[in-house]
């Protein structure tokens, strides 16, 4: 993709490109309407999916090095924002602190984007090792209150991964345990799963919310207010 112009960086702290495209896919669709270029770039160290606690601290780095990088490039001078593509945010808060510009998680966009007007709000995932995360990630950001909790699928990361269509369903179940325990919208927690959180969008059976689009909207509202 040309650099040209002012560019959104979206970084996947999962080293699998498939999916860094698919999400800098989904991202190019709410962003350029505005302008903006969106770039992919993958962690380079790491597994290809994060699934548990020790993978989501460790791509910290990964995440740093990935924006460093090509920050430092050529290109990086027209970078006006940055999305760290992990529901968990790995680096969000350390980008923030190095960076002069917005820099996005789309955990942190999410929860932002479920609990308007004090909305209760659940996630549904696949990756159980991961709740402690996702539920300390909403108390950070104050909306602990709100929480109605995790819902997880019956079936683990990597299975569902290999399986779209499994992954639809039990996906679609866990939305609908969330329902049942008194929340309005349902995060659907994991950039790998974004694809299945559109289609879950079509079904209305709550309030969806999808990490990407959610992130690409706090970057356009943080980008206008700048």
């Amino acid at each position: 993709m040309s650099t040209d112009h002012a560019a959104v960086l979206i970084v996947n702290p999962n080293t699998n490109a498939s999916t860094t495209r698919m999400m800098t896919e989904l991202a190019a669709a709410e962003i350029s309407p505005a302008g903006l270029e969106v770039v992919g770039r993958t962690a380079l160290h790491g597994p290809r999916m994060l699934i548990e606690p020790e993978s989501l601290e460790a791509s910290v780095k990964h995440v740093q090095d990935a924006v460093h990088s090509y920050l430092g490039s050529c290109h990086g001078s027209n970078v006006v924002a940055v999305i760290v593509a992990a529901v968990g945010d790995p680096g969000r808060r350390e980008l923030s602190r190095e960076l002069e510009i917005p820099v996005v998680g789309i955990g942190e966009a999410s929860i932002w984007a479920a609990s308007q007007n004090g909305r209760p709000f659940g996630m549904a995932t696949s990756t159980p090792l991961l709740v402690p995360s996702l539920t300390q990630l909403v108390a950070d950001h104050g909306r602990d209150s709100q929480f109605r909790g995790v819902q997880l699928t019956a079936s683990g990361p990597l299975l569902l991964a290999a399986d779209p269509e499994k992954q639809f369903r039990e996906l679609r179940d866990a939305v609908l345990a969330s329902v049942a325990e008194g929340a309005e919208a349902v995060v659907i927690a994991g950039g790998p799963l974004s694809e299945t959180a559109r289609r879950l969008t079509a079904e209305g059976i709550a309030a969806i919310i999808e990490p990407i689009p959610s992130a690409c909207q706090l970057v356009l509202e943080r980008l206008a207010r700048r």
